[in-house]
């Protein structure tokens, strides 16, 4: 504790004295005297390219203030830093020594830094909190190089969305919007980046639970829509969905849910097949479509069904 306020002490004191010496000093900068460098992506930092940073500095500390800046720089690699500042900084017994530092982290690389952050939170969008639902989502989407993204919007809607792909899920959740049934979409869903099975699993879970919730008598859709896939396995994926599906038959049946399926991409017709198996297996009303279907095509039956009248 005691070496804690010593350095604490040492901080607030060099920078007080660093402030003295500018008191004098202009401290508006014109932007062409701020010295930079550009470094393109992949490109490692040496002490050429620190070269210009530390030319004008005295002989003696040139080479300490470089390897400096390299050190940083790796650190601000390794553990995905966006963006870190020191200022200011000053020298300690030759030593460079940071007097205030700030950094920011891309959360999008939690998934492989989680032992090197430890037990780091990220802060929500103001007013924001997350039901214990979405945070079992956020927890996956932390771990996994692949995204899952899942928000209930509504949790008495009628609409429910498993969607792939970043643009596609958008588009269903305005096409939905569009038609006038903007009230009733329950959810904002997205997965895509190649999810393994038992992640899709653990994801369609979720949402069919959220999607099934208190039945009142109503008929539901559900929409497993995306676009044309370029690279992911569309059968793998449905291989997930499929056993969540098949977990969640009585939940389904009591909800009335209808469930739509459109996809497009490598392997689809064994994946659309397996899907119009499933839809008999189950007894559940389940139509399935390809590429040969527009993609929001779905989205206009699903709203036509859940609002047609019980014959």
């Amino acid at each position: 504790m005691a070496r804690k306020k010593i350095r604490e002490y040492d901080s607030k004191r060099l920078l007080k004295e660093h402030l003295k010496r500018l008191a004098n000093i202009n401290l508006q900068i014109r932007s062409a005297q701020v010295k930079t460098v550009f470094l393109p992506a992949e490109k490692p930092m040496t002490l050429e390219v620190c070269a210009p940073l530390i030319a004008t500095l005295p002989l003696e500390v040139r080479g300490k203030i470089g390897s400096f800046i390299m050190g940083v720089f790796a650190v601000f690699q390794d553990l995905d830093f966006s963006f870190l500042e020191m200022n200011p900084f000053t020298l300690v017994d030759g030593e460079p020594y940071p007097l205030d530092m700030r950094g920011e982290l891309d959360d999008t690389a939690a998934f492989k830094n989680f032992n090197k952050w430890g037990d780091i939170e990220f802060p929500l969008p103001f007013g924001r909190v997350l039901s214990p639902t979405e945070s079992f989502i956020h927890g996956l989407d932390e771990k996994t190089s692949a995204s899952l993204k899942f928000t209930v919007l509504n949790p008495k809607g009628r609409i429910w969305t498993m969607v792939a792909g970043g643009g596609a899920s958008v588009i269903y959740a305005d096409t939905v919007g569009d038609l006038g049934y903007a009230s009733e979409l329950g959810n904002y869903a997205e997965y895509s980046g190649a999810p393994n099975e038992e992640e899709v699993l653990q994801y369609a879970r979720v949402v069919i639970d959220c999607a099934t919730a208190d039945p009142d008598g109503r008929k539901r859709a559900l929409l497993i829509g995306g676009g044309i896939a370029n690279f992911t396995d569309v059968a793998a994926t449905f291989n997930g969905i499929i056993r969540a599906l098949r977990e969640k038959e009585t939940r389904l049946k009591a909800s009335r849910m209808h469930i739509y399926v459109r996809r497009g991409g490598p392997n689809y017709q064994t994946g659309l097949a397996r899907m119009r198996a499933l839809g008999d297996e189950l007894g559940v009303p389940l139509e399935v479509y390809g590429p040969e279907a527009t993609m929001t095509g779905i989205c206009k039956r699903a709203i036509d069904c859940i609002m047609l009248p019980d014959a």
